[in-house]
């Protein structure tokens, strides 16, 4: 039992955590890329800590070659005019040199492959930041159009007046056409007064005709011409 209320709890938080997230999900969006901007500004300093390391470390190799080619040919010239001695204390400090350019070479290369993957990783996010917030202007548009749409639908499909309105019209436009149904009035009260049926027997030649016909008044005036 106790288990069946957890589950069932944790179902309804899970529910309400997910409503939360619909309802501020363009806020919930726009802190994310806050927090990326704040990380990619923190990786842009990293990279220019790097850099500047680099830049150091390879001045300093770029010094220590020139005193090693400096170096190298004071020894030679040395042991070219038979100074051995000179020429032996010169071998030891280009050994100190050529020993302390392997360090320094090795620092400069694993600078310049951290301050690689750094700028890789910099313009990666960089990237994925610009798509972003170029997103955030399409889902602030498509957002809005949400809420507009359910705020409509809201107001259209639970209105009583506008239900009326729809119901008077229907009525208005159905009802019959008064002048047709005078009309058919006339007719009915003449077929109950007999008056259909003796015109129709007149019409026939019945009897006297009961109105004046078109024909009867065309057939009198040739006769007094």
């Amino acid at each position: 039992m106790l288990s069946l209320i957890r589950t069932l709890l944790d179902g309804a938080g899970a529910r309400a955590e997910d409503g939360l997230k619909d309802r501020f999900a363009i806020d919930l969006l726009a802190q994310r890329i806050r927090d990326a901007e704040a990380g990619l500004a923190a990786a842009k300093q990293t990279l220019a800590s790097l850099i500047v390391r680099q830049r150091a470390e390879q001045a300093g190799l770029d010094q220590l070659q020139r005193r090693h080619a400096d170096l190298e040919s004071r020894t030679l010239s040395a042991l070219a005019a038979g100074n051995n001695g000179l020429a032996e204390s010169g071998a030891a400090a280009i050994a100190e040199l050529e020993n302390e350019r392997k360090v320094r070479r090795a620092t400069v290369q694993s600078l310049g492959e951290k301050t690689l993957r750094m700028r890789v990783s910099v313009e990666r996010a960089h990237r994925r930041i610009i798509d972003l917030n170029q997103g955030m202007i399409s889902a602030r548009a498509i957002d809005a159009e949400r809420k507009a749409q359910s705020r409509l639908v809201r107001s259209i499909g639970h209105s009583a007046s506008l239900n009326d309105a729809e119901e008077l019209l229907a009525h208005i436009t159905g009802a019959s056409d008064p002048f047709e149904e005078a009309g058919i009035l006339d007719e009915i009260d003449g077929e109950l007064r007999h008056e259909a049926i003796r015109d129709r027997l007149a019409n026939a030649g019945h009897g006297p005709a009961v109105k004046v016909r078109a024909k009867d008044v065309l057939e009198r005036l040739k006769a007094v011409n």
